[in-house]
C-alpha cells in the first residue's frame, strides 16, 4: 500500500512521522473561537486495507483530550476517507501541496477545503481549513506543526 500511495502522491513521504503543534479555529471575522494543542502521527502501512492512517491526539488548556484515528484508502490516484465525522479525498498538486475536499457528516450542510504545505527543510508544516456551511464561509482553522519524530 505504501508504495502505491507514494507513487500517486510522492510528497506524502515528507508527511510521514509525528507532528506537534497548535490549532486555532477562527470565525468568519477572524475572532478566535477555539485553540488547542495537537500531536498528529501520519502512518503509511506497508500492507493491509489502508494506504494511510492519521492518528490525532488533541489537548486543551482546561484538561480536555480527544483521540481518534482516520484511516484512508487509495483509489484512482487520490486518498479517500469515510469516517464517522467526514468523507472526502486528498490529492497532491504539481507544487507538492496537499489539498483535501471533505464533507462533514456531523454538521448538516458543512464541508471544508484543507491545504497542507511543508517548509523547505521538512521540519515544519502549515495547514489551513476553510469551512463552509450551505455554501457560505463560517470558519477557518490554522495549524502550525513541527516534526518531532520520523517514526
Amino acid at each position: 500500500m505504501q508504495a502505491d500511495l507514494l507513487a500517486a502522491m510522492p510528497v506524502m513521504a515528507r508527511h510521514r512521522g509525528t507532528w506537534a503543534g497548535s490549532y486555532r479555529h477562527l470565525d468568519d471575522e477572524g475572532a478566535l473561537i477555539d485553540a488547542h494543542q495537537a500531536e498528529i502521527r501520519c502512518e503509511m502501512p506497508d500492507d493491509g486495507p489502508f494506504a494511510y492512517i492519521q492518528h490525532n491526539h488533541f489537548t486543551w488548556a482546561d484538561g480536555r483530550e480527544q483521540q481518534y484515528s482516520l484511516p484512508g484508502v487509495l483509489k484512482d490516484g487520490r486518498l479517500w476517507w469515510d469516517v464517522p465525522t467526514f468523507s472526502g479525498y486528498a490529492w497532491q498538486t504539481l507544487d507538492d501541496v496537499m489539498l483535501l475536499n471533505l464533507t462533514r457528516k456531523d454538521v448538516d450542510g458543512a464541508n471544508f477545503i484543507e491545504m497542507i504545505t511543508i517548509g523547505a527543510t521538512g521540519d515544519y508544516r502549515a495547514r489551513s481549513w476553510h469551512w463552509f456551511k450551505d455554501g457560505q464561509l463560517y470558519r477557518r482553522t490554522l495549524c502550525h506543526e513541527r516534526l518531532i519524530s520520523r517514526d
